[in-house]
């Protein structure tokens, strides 16, 4: 005998139309009523009476809706309608309804059904009801789906080993989880967005928007209406009310990219935001900011407030949590895996086979000086994927610009004060090594040590004699 406290499938074949549906009802003669229509329908049924059994059949199984009653002893319709939406939101709810309750299936709608229909049931409208709700599931889902998948795509990825590379990513994996301000310093082409978007991906905020904002790219004119919005006639040719960016913001996180271009009256009201936590629409009133600010700049903004181009105040609020983002040339060790990744990826953009790179041609690219960071190290694999006629690239396939430069001597090494004596030494043996082609017993000369303490200190950073093999 069938234990009737187990939720059941219906004695039918494989459903053809992959639909599983949930039927929730304390009346067993109507479940079972249901279950049968739904068989014949080609669909999966699952049963409960009540509205723990429900949440547990949730939990277990892949749900794409559940059809229930409105009026229940115990948890109503309603209230399980609120618990489904908070375990698995993706699930459609249709209700059940007698006569007389119509009015609190509408507000249940209002709360994220998708749909009600009333007793007694008409075999026709409750099919028809449960398979638009199935349709409107399995396109969300396959909409959510798609855009994950684009996402996965169009995502750019911060890559490295290098020491100070994962100095950056620490204090950023750090900052992340807070509320607090944060200012990523460093050159063009570093990746100061990338990083951005790797401490809103982690912060609280993650499902709520990224919203990017190139203060040099947006005319000063209308860069305020821009950030803070505007009402209607609040300026000629302000036909509508236009929300700007920080309200878009909302929930998530405001990245201003090129802050150091930012007007003092713009400033102003930066830092009125920062403050107060409040913006003003041109022509409007003041409106709650929830959006999280990072900012970046390729300027020195200390010396933009000394010559008083930038606000003091305002530089302080923003410097709460300040990151700077290495240049390539701080960071050579990580330009083979760049280069390995960038080929990946350009390979399969232009639908290519993997390409290799020769030994002299990832020289060229170690021995140059990159002022152009990372930005520029992926445009020159781009080029040069396009361009390669054969399956490995050499320096024939590397533009001018690189093949033609001075190679790069690193002639003098900086680092910051309270760096590792062992970090310091090792990077002096691996800058050298760069520099002599991977000859050791050239590089123990020029710094003074055996050979024996090349090997001894390579070894102990877990690195093998590949990494410094001289060029062929």
């Amino acid at each position: 005998m069938t234990d009737p406290t187990l939720p059941r499938t219906a004695p039918s074949e494989e459903p053809s139309d992959g639909t599983t549906v949930l039927v929730v009802d304390d009346d067993r003669s109507n479940v079972e009523s249901l279950q049968r229509i739904f068989a014949r329908e080609a669909m999966r049924v699952l049963t409960a009476y009540d509205a723990k059994q429900a949440l547990e059949v949730l939990r277990t199984h892949r749900i794409h809706v559940v059809l229930t009653d409105l009026m229940m002893p115990g948890t109503t319709g309603l209230e399980l309608l609120r618990a489904i939406k908070q375990l698995a939101p993706d699930v459609e709810v249709v209700l059940m309804t007698a006569y007389g309750t119509v009015e609190s299936a509408v507000s249940a709608m209002r709360e994220g059904a998708y749909d009600f229909v009333e007793k007694p049931l008409k075999r026709h409208t409750i099919v028809k009801g449960v398979r638009k709700a199935a349709e409107r599931q399995k396109l969300v889902a396959e909409n959510r789906s798609l855009k994950d998948t684009i996402k996965l795509l169009t995502r750019r990825e911060l890559i490295g080993s290098a020491p100070a590379f994962r100095r950056v990513m620490e204090v950023a994996t750090q900052a992340a989880p807070s509320v607090a301000t944060v200012l990523i310093l460093g050159e063009s082409g570093t990746g100061k967005e990338l990083l951005a978007r790797y401490i809103h991906e982690r912060s609280g905020r993650a499902r709520g928007p990224f919203v990017a904002v190139n203060c040099a790219a947006i005319p000063e004119t209308i860069l305020e209406s821009e950030l803070f919005g505007h009402e209607r006639g609040a300026f000629t040719g302000a036909v509508a009310k236009k929300d700007g960016r920080f309200a878009r913001a909302a929930g998530g996180t405001m990245f201003l990219d090129e802050i150091g271009e930012l007007s003092q009256q713009v400033q102003v009201k930066l830092l009125r935001v920062l403050q107060e936590g409040e913006f003003e629409p041109l022509g409007g009133k003041p409106t709650q900011s929830d959006a999280r600010i990072v900012a970046a700049t390729n300027r020195d903004l200390f010396a933009e407030v000394t010559a008083g181009r930038f606000r003091e105040d305002l530089y302080y609020r923003l410097n709460v949590i300040a990151v700077t983002a290495p240049p390539l040339r701080a960071r050579r060790e990580d330009i083979p895996l760049l280069l390995d990744h960038f080929l990946g990826r350009y390979c399969e953009k232009n639908r290519r086979p993997r390409l290799t790179m020769s030994r002299a041609a990832v020289d060229r690219l170690l021995d140059y000086s990159w002022p152009g960071n990372v930005r520029e190290l992926e445009n020159v694999v781009e080029r040069a994927v396009v361009l390669c006629r054969g399956d490995t690239l050499t320096e024939a396939d590397l533009p001018e610009s690189v093949t033609k430069a001075p190679v790069l001597v690193p002639a003098t090494l900086v680092f910051p004060l309270g760096t590792p004596l062992d970090e310091i030494e090792l990077r002096a043996i691996r800058d050298t090594l760069r520099y002599t082609k991977g000859d050791k017993s050239l590089a123990a000369q020029l710094l003074g040590i055996s050979t024996r303490t090349i090997y001894r200190k390579l070894e102990g950073d877990g690195d093998s004699d590949e990494t410094v093999e001289p060029a062929p």
